[in-house]
């Protein structure tokens, strides 16, 4: 049958043309309203612009066609196939397209609202600022999909593959996706807003700066997920598995995180004003077997706005042989030292230059520092220093029954013994830590400070030299630097009291 032949017959009524083959017509700006395309072949057809509403193309093959602009609300088109189909800008509000294949379908700013896509194929396709609002894609296949600024507000999301997809700056909130597969998904500032992500699968999703606010991600995978920034305000995070989520800066205000498992994901850089959370889960499997608890409000002693750091202040302007040798000493320390995940941020000014090592607990600290200092001349001063303060602190804990951190104080001591037993292997092993000691920077005077997350500092280092003259490190010898090394050691240990302010601040995870 001709196109023109179908035209005469359903301008006298006729609306049955099943099975009808049409591949490579064009049908553009037709009116075919109401009309039975059923089992039809339609690929490669043009319907650019035409009205197809509330017709049956149910099981019609549709693949390569042009569709764009065609009015096809409250069409059938269940278990179509429109793979490669253009429908930029289509009307499917309302259509039937349970478990029709759409892949790698183009459907840029096409309205799908209400439409009913459950366990339809729309992998790889691109649905770029599409309206889904309301829309029923339980089950749906929509893995590496492109729905970037789309709206599925209130849409039915329940148990649909979502891997690699991007929904970044879509509007999700109120959606149901339950049981959904979002591994690797992009949703980075997405509003999820009330959205149900209960048993939801986010492992190594982006959601940085995503919008959460009263989400229910309860017994959700977010494992590797990044969630810098997310907005997770009153979100039910009940036993969501968080391990190794990234979640600096996410607020977590009135949320709860009861039963959540946290095996090492930081507890610093949040909001948690609020927050409900009886006890977590901090074992490597999430298998229950270490149980961290609270009492009433004591959970706001675990998470904490504040990041532990170490600051090496060094009293000279970083050269570029220095920058080149220090880079190469850090990463031969990492390769030794684990608890050294990323390399130090660097502030370099015309006199100062300050190298900043975050770490994840507050009992690494001391540790940590007496192995980063390594490159430095000031080392062998520093590490000494750090070995009286360790004294000073087991000492008290033995003079004072009452002081009740006696198991804080030995994990203490054997990292610090770690330390020491790494610091005896590394140096004289590592050519780059010797090359970088030898360079006129690392012999400048420093400046070694802790801040735990208590927001509480402790200086553990200071040369006497520091910050007291102006000196052209270049054009001095090593034997002036030797001289100022030897002057280090005149430095006098904080008290007692600022040493145990400083620990007591600490938030120790008890097993």
């Amino acid at each position: 049958m001709t196109v023109e032949e179908l035209l005469e017959q359903y301008a006298a009524g006729v609306l049955d043309f099943n099975g009808i083959d049409l591949a490579e017509a064009n049908l553009s700006g037709v009116k075919l309203s109401g009309v039975n395309l059923s089992n039809a072949n339609l690929s490669i057809v043009n319907l650019s612009g035409a009205n197809l509403s509330e017709a049956n193309l149910s099981n019609a093959k549709l693949n390569v066609a042009r569709l764009s602009g065609a009015n096809l609300c409250s069409a059938i088109l269940n278990n179509a196939s429109l793979n490669v189909a253009n429908l930029i800008r289509a009307d499917l509000s309302r259509a039937q397209l349970r478990g029709a294949t759409l892949i790698r379908a183009e459907l840029i700013r096409a309205d799908l609202s209400r439409a009913d896509l459950s366990e339809a194929d729309l992998t790889s396709a691109d649905l770029r600022e599409a309206t889904l609002r309301q829309a029923n894609l339980r089950q749906a296949n929509l893995s590496e999909a492109v729905l970037r600024g789309s709206s599925l507000t209130g849409a039915n999301l329940e148990m649909a593959k979502l891997n690699a997809t991007d929904l970044s700056r879509s509007d999700v909130s109120g959606a149901n996706l339950r049981d959904a597969e979002l591994r690797q998904a992009n949703l980075s500032h997405t509003n999820l807003s009330g959205a149900d992500l209960s048993g939801a699968n986010l492992r190594w999703a982006d959601l940085s700066g995503a919008k959460l606010s009263g989400a229910n991600l309860i017994g959700a995978d977010l494992s590797n997920a990044n969630l810098t920034n997310t907005v997770l305000i009153h979100a039910d995070l009940t036993q969501a598995k968080l391990i190794r989520a990234e979640w600096i800066g996410a607020d977590l205000t009135g949320a709860t995180l009861t039963g959540a498992k946290l095996y090492a994901t930081s507890r610093f850089g949040l909001k948690t004003e609020g927050m409900i959370c009886e006890w977590v889960d901090l074992s490597p499997k999430g298998d229950h077997s270490i149980i961290q608890k609270f009492h009433l409000e004591d959970s706001g002693d675990f998470f904490n706005e504040t990041p532990p750091t170490i600051r090496i202040i060094v009293d000279a302007a970083l050269e570029h042989d220095a920058n080149f040798a220090l880079a190469g000493a850090y990463y031969q320390i990492a390769q030794e030292h684990r608890r050294l995940k990323q390399p130090p941020s660097i502030e370099s000014g015309r006199r100062r230059t300050v190298f900043t090592f975050h770490v994840d607990s507050d009992e690494v600290l001391f540790s940590t520092a007496y192995i980063m200092i390594l490159p430095f001349l000031d080392a062998a001063s520093t590490q000494k220093n750090i070995s009286s303060m360790l004294e000073m602190i087991n000492s008290e804990v033995v003079a004072n029954q009452d002081f009740k951190l006696p198991q804080m104080v030995k994990q203490l001591n054997i990292l610090v013994e770690q330390a020491m037993s790494q610091a005896t292997t590394i140096k004289p092993m590592k050519k780059n830590i010797e090359v970088a000691a030898k360079l006129n920077f690392c012999k400048a005077p420093t400046q070694i400070v802790l801040t735990n997350s208590s927001a509480h500092t402790l200086i553990v280092h200071d040369n006497p030299n520091f910050g007291k003259r102006f000196i052209n490190r270049s054009a001095l010898n090593a034997s002036a630097y030797d001289d100022i090394s030897s002057e280090s050691t005149q430095y006098r240990l904080p008290s007692l009291n600022m040493v145990m302010d400083f620990v007591k601040g600490f938030h120790y995870i008890s097993h």
